[in-house]
């Protein structure tokens, strides 16, 4: 017999260990009246790079070593839309050797629970031959803090 896996649940704020706040645009709305799927991974995108560049160990124009997407996902659970500040917590799940996954919780404002729960793999790689390389010491300690 083949079992389903079981559903996905919303994760509550406490399972993260960084927050931002995130300022929804009207844009972000679709016809359907609440912020559209693929903005979420845009959010997704903004927690993490804010993050790293706001802990200076990113420099988007000058670091040598840049994180490359190689996967997203999301679970939708409840509906965000404009106007709403959006919380988004951010974690770490893995932190390998050139590697990072991290875990990210949108959340309505004051929100208990998720309204969406996702993973954003980066693969850091050297700038100029966008071959995989390890993290640097100061990047790789930064994301110790939020495993």
């Amino acid at each position: 017999m083949i079992q389903t896996p079981p559903r996905p649940q919303p994760e509550p704020r406490s399972t993260y260990r960084h927050f931002s706040s995130i300022t929804s645009r009207w844009a972000d709305n679709d016809a359907y009246g609440h912020i559209n799927n693929v903005v979420y991974y845009s959010y997704f995108d903004s927690v993490v790079n804010r993050y790293l560049i706001e802990a200076d160990v990113l420099d988007v124009a000058l670091s040598p070593v840049i994180g490359l997407v190689v996967e997203t996902h999301c679970n939708y659970f409840s509906p965000l839309s404009f106007p709403q500040t959006v919380e988004a917590g951010l974690r770490v799940a893995h932190l390998g050797s050139s590697s990072v996954r991290y875990k990210i919780g949108l959340f309505a404002a004051g929100e208990p629970l998720a309204a969406a729960c996702g993973h954003f793999v980066h693969v850091y790689v050297d700038r100029g031959t966008r071959r995989p390389t390890a993290l640097p010491a100061r990047l790789h300690q930064t994301l110790q803090g939020l495993l």
